[in-house]
């Protein structure tokens, strides 16, 4: 994305954010959300009747977990394609992570979370490419395209980044705002994530003066990664001193795809390796390998915290900027101060995503000061996107282009 493009997303972001605009904009939201799924048998069945207004919906429609929808995803997955709960049929359902409830959940997928998700990148890569522009460079990217299934009912079904990878229009909304990847895309899909991971590390490799940026969706990945390449260097040293894939990279298309691209290189394998005997407990092993990289990119918060010190030590001086926030079922902010350490990072609501309300949540009296995951906290009717308040702890509801509207996280609002 053009320089001109950044600014003009964050002037357009900041407008949309602010108090008078911000209502507006969730209200259409809303409306489109509903006029897209106005034959939904799941709104419907409440009577909301075509219906599209904010007072409508409220009253009709109840607040619901993914329990409540969980019967419309079966019957989607198991062939039903009359509109449940979106308008248009859906093609394809996303695998959640599982870090909420300790299992994963299949949630619809469709064109327009994919519009929504082209949107937070958007947005938080112009105000991160503000701070630490990274022009025209390759990305050393560990990402991976899971196993995808069909369901009973012809449904197909794969995470929710799978489903963003396998699709054209979402590497054409990304070729302005991520370098490209080091590794092609038959390492991406690769059925071994091993054999991917291998080779993931040796195209970084390969491409090392090129790297402006090192990625993958969740820290832990990140860690896993390089304590991988404790392993594996001296192999990797040995793949492009001598311009031959490693025995143990065995999946066929892995193994033509990267042959490719793998020629002899003795002086960059000798340089890798004098940089790796050199290291102390590997401590700053990303920017000795990759000396052009700005940043370290992913989701940081949350479960994910506890990799941050690993991580941080793999990175040495460079900064650890933490991803956008988001639910399986749809996002929820964008990373707009990217400078912030992930301990400290705070999430700008982008109204146009989804429809947003907040549960204000009260700690009991006489547990006002204690920090307890098991404090029962009081709940207070939902509020809207302009109506919370600094300070307080709210439990968000999102309603999404998918057609759930589920209860997520919890917040605090900061200034």
């Amino acid at each position: 994305m053009p320089i001109c493009s950044c600014e003009q997303t964050i002037n357009e972001f900041e407008t949309l954010t602010r108090d008078r605009d911000a209502g507006r904009v969730q209200q259409d939201t809303l409306r489109k959300i509903l006029e897209l799924n106005a034959d939904a048998e799941y709104l419907n069945h409440y009577g909301l009747n075509g219906r599209a207004d904010v007072e409508s919906y409220k009253s009709c429609i109840p607040l619901c977990v993914h329990s409540d929808v969980e019967p419309y995803i079966q019957r989607i997955a198991d062939g039903d394609t009359s509109p449940l709960l979106t308008g248009k049929p859906v093609t394809s359902l996303s695998l959640s992570s599982g870090t909420t409830q300790g299992k994963p959940k299949f949630l619809p997928f469709n064109d327009e979370l994919l519009e929504t998700t082209l949107q937070i990148f958007q947005t938080s890569y112009a105000f991160r490419n503000r701070e630490y522009p990274i022009g025209k460079g390759k990305a050393l990217q560990f990402i991976y395209g899971s196993k995808q299934v069909i369901t009973k009912g012809g449904i197909l079904a794969t995470t929710a980044t799978t489903n963003l990878y396998r699709r054209s229009r979402y590497k054409e909304g990304m070729k302005d705002i991520q370098s490209q990847c080091c590794s092609p895309d038959e390492v991406v899909f690769g059925p071994d994530f091993h054999q991917s991971l291998y080779c993931h590390l040796l195209c970084g490799l390969i491409y090392s003066d090129e790297v402006h940026q090192v990625f993958s969706t969740f820290a832990h990945s990140l860690v896993h990664a390089f304590q991988t390449f404790e392993e594996v260097w001296e192999d990797l040293c040995a793949d492009i001193r001598d311009g031959v894939l490693s025995k143990k990279v065995t999946v066929p298309s892995i193994r033509e795809a990267v042959t490719k691209i793998l020629k002899p290189n003795p002086e960059l394998a000798e340089s890798i390796h004098r940089k790796c005997i050199g290291l102390s407990n590997w401590y700053g092993v990303i920017p000795a390998l990759w000396p052009n990289a700005k940043y370290v990119y992913g989701i940081m918060t949350g479960s994910m915290e506890p990799y941050l010190k690993k991580l941080r030590h793999y990175a040495g001086h460079l900064p650890l900027i933490s991803a956008d926030y988001g639910a399986s079922e749809g996002w929820i902010g964008a990373n707009i101060n990217p400078t912030l350490p992930p301990e400290q990072v705070t999430y700008a609501v982008h109204p146009q995503t989804g429809y947003f309300e907040f549960i204000p949540l009260e700690k009991p009296k006489g547990q006002e000061l204690e920090n307890s995951a098991s404090i029962h906290y009081i709940e207070s009717d939902p509020v809207g996107l302009t109506e919370v308040k600094i300070g307080k702890i709210y439990e968000v509801v999102i309603t999404t282009f998918g057609g759930t509207s589920l209860l997520c996280y919890q917040l605090t609002k900061q200034s």
